[in-house]
C-alpha cells in the first residue's frame, strides 16, 4: 500500500526508470521487446525494440500524463519498478504495455 505522505512520483526515480516510465505511456499499447536490465536500472544499449497496437477508431496517441513533468505513479508501474530490483540483471523479453501501463512481461534471467 503506498505512503500517501510520501508517495511515489516520477521525479523520485533515477533517469533510466523515469525515461521507462515516460516510454510505456508514449506505447500506449504495445509492447517494449528486449529491454536489458542492469543493476536493477533499465539499460537502454541496445536499444529495446518497441511495438505499438494501433486500434482503428480508437485513441492511438500517447498516455495523457507522457507530457507531465512529476505526477504520483500508479501501483502497475510500482509493481513493475519493484520487479526491476528482483530481476538485478537481466532481459525483459516482452513488457506489455495497456494505458501506458505495465500489463504483463516475460523475463530471461541471468543466473550467477
Amino acid at each position: 500500500m503506498q505512503d500517501m505522505k510520501h508517495p511515489v512520483t516520477k521525479s523520485t526515480l533515477s533517469p533510466a526508470r523515469a525515461r521507462i516510465v515516460t516510454l510505456m505511456q508514449k506505447v500506449g499499447f504495445g509492447t517494449i521487446d528486449g529491454l536489458h536490465v542492469r543493476g536493477g536500472e533499465p539499460s537502454y544499449t541496445p536499444p529495446p525494440r518497441i511495438v505499438r497496437e494501433i486500434k482503428f477508431g480508437g485513441d492511438n496517441g500517447p498516455h495523457a500524463m507522457a507530457k507531465a513533468e512529476d505526477f504520483v505513479l500508479k501501483e502497475q508501474v510500482r509493481e513493475f519498478l519493484s520487479h526491476l530490483d528482483a530481476i538485478g540483471t537481466g532481459t525483459i523479453q516482452t513488457l506489455e504495455v495497456k494505458h501506458g501501463l505495465p500489463f504483463r512481461m516475460t523475463i530471461e534471467e541471468v543466473n550467477a
